[in-house]
C-alpha cells in the first residue's frame, strides 16, 4: 500500500479499511455480509502487514463481544456489517457502551426489514441514532457522503472513541461503501486531546486492580449513579461535537435536509433549484448522533418549509422536526426497501413545495 500524497483509487469499504489501518486500529473481528464484505477481505492480508490482528469470528455476536475484550487491554478495535449483521450485534453494543469501551463500528446500511436485500438503504438510522440496544445510551453516529470524507472520517472515529470513551458508529451505505473514487490518503492526525488510557486491563502488580463492567447489582443505587456519570458524558458530547455542511441556506426559503449518499443526489437537485432562481438550500448532518441542531434552528428563522430526503420511510424527519422546534412544516420524499432518489426526482418535489413557499 501508498504512503504517500498521490491520490488512491479505492471502493469505499477498502477506503474505510486503510483509513482505520492508518489510525492506529490493531484489532479487527468481522463476519461476511453483503454489502461490506470488502472490509474484512481488505482486513485480513492489511492488518497482520500493519502489525494487527484479523479475526474472521463464527458469528456477529462473537465479533462485537471480541471487541469487548481488545478495547479492555486498550488497543484500538473495530468491526463491520451490514443492517441484518448489525442488528445481532445490539446486546454487545449495549454492553460496551455500559462498560465505556472506545471502538468503531461500521454499518453499510442495506435494504430491510429482515433480510431484505443487498440494495443501499438509510433504514437504520433509529437503530444508530436511538439506541438500537437495551438500556439508556448512545453511539457517537458519523454520516459521511463521499469516500475522502468517509476516509477522514474515520480517522476521526477512533479519536471520538477515545476521547470520550464511547462506541462510535460509522453510518454508510451499499453504494458509498461499493462505489470507487479518487481518494487522497492524507496522514492520521489526532483531532482532539486523547486521554491517557489509565483504565485498561494491563496487568495489576503493583498496583489495584482494575474493573470494567456492566453489571450493577449491590447496591441499586449504583446503576443509577453510573447512568447520570453516562448521561452527563453525552452532554458533553452533544456540546461538542455536532457537525453539519450548509449550502445555500442563508436566503433560503425551502430547506432541504439529506444525510450520507442521499445528501449528494439532493445537493444537485438543490444547485439546479438554484440555476433557476429558487431560494432553495441544503443541510447534510454530518454527526446523527448528536445531531447538529443549531442550523435548523436558524434556517427556520426565515425558511418557511424543510424538506427531507432519506433512502428510507422517513427516519431523520424526527429529528428535523425537533431541531427546529416545530416552527416550520417539514415535508417528505423518500422510500425504504432499497430505493435509490435521483436528482431529477428530487428536483421535481422541490419545485412542487417552492411552489408553497412563495
Amino acid at each position: 500500500m501508498k504512503t504517500g500524497t498521490e491520490k488512491l483509487f479505492m471502493k469505499g469499504n477498502e477506503v474505510m479499511s486503510e483509513a482505520a489501518i492508518r489510525a492506529g486500529c490493531r484489532f479487527f473481528a468481522g463476519y461476511p455480509i453483503t454489502p461490506q464484505n470488502e472490509v474484512p477481505e481488505y482486513m485480513s492480508h492489511r492488518m497482520p502487514e500493519a502489525g494487527g490482528i484479523f479475526v474472521q469470528a463464527e458469528s456477529e455476536l462473537a465479533a462485537i463481544n471480541m471487541l469487548f475484550g481488545a478495547s479492555a487491554t486498550g488497543a484500538r478495535c473495530m468491526t463491520s456489517s451490514s443492517s441484518p449483521g448489525i442488528s445481532l450485534k445490539q446486546e454487545g453494543i449495549s454492553y460496551i457502551a455500559g462498560a465505556e469501551l472506545p471502538c468503531v463500528i461500521a454499518n453499510m446500511q442495506r435494504g430491510g426489514p429482515g433480510l431484505g436485500n443487498i440494495r443501499a438503504s438509510q433504514g437504520d438510522y433509529f437503530q444508530a441514532t436511538k439506541g438500537g440496544g437495551h438500556g439508556d445510551y448512545h453511539l457517537i453516529v458519523l454520516a459521511p457522503s463521499t469516500c475522502q470524507e468517509l476516509w477522514t472520517l474515520t480517522m476521526n472515529a477512533f479519536d471520538y472513541a477515545d476521547r470520550f470513551r464511547n462506541p462510535v458508529m460509522i453510518l454508510g451505505d451499499g453504494i458509498l461503501g461499493q462505489m470507487a473514487e479518487p481518494v487522497e490518503p492524507t496522514p492520521y492526525e489526532p483531532v482532539c486531546e486523547l486521554p491517557d488510557k489509565d483504565w485498561i486491563l494491563d496487568g495489576c502488580k503493583g498496583r489495584e486492580p482494575r474493573v470494567i463492567r456492566s453489571l450493577y447489582l449491590r447496591p441499586a443505587e449504583a446503576l443509577a449513579e453510573h447512568n447520570r456519570h453516562l448521561h452527563a458524558k453525552y452532554d458533553r458530547i452533544r456540546h461538542a461535537l455536532p457537525r453539519a455542511e450548509e449550502i445555500a441556506v442563508d436566503d433560503a426559503r425551502l430547506v432541504v435536509s439529506a444525510y450520507g449518499m442521499t445528501a449528494r443526489i439532493a445537493g444537485g437537485a438543490v444547485h439546479e433549484a438554484r440555476r433557476r432562481g429558487m431560494k432553495v438550500g441544503l443541510i447534510r448532518p454530518i454527526t446523527v448522533w448528536p445531531f447538529p441542531e443549531e442550523p435548523f434552528l436558524r434556517a427556520a428563522e426565515h425558511a418557511r418549509q424543510f424538506l427531507v430526503c432519506e433512502m428510507s420511510e422517513g427516519q431523520m424527519i424526527e429529528d428535523v422536526r425537533l431541531a427546529c422546534q416545530y416552527r416550520r412544516p417539514v415535508a417528505f420524499y423518500g422510500q425504504g426497501g432499497g430505493w435509490y432518489p435521483t436528482p431529477e426526482k428530487i428536483f421535481e418535489r422541490i419545485a412542487v413545495l417552492y411552489e408553497e413557499c412563495r
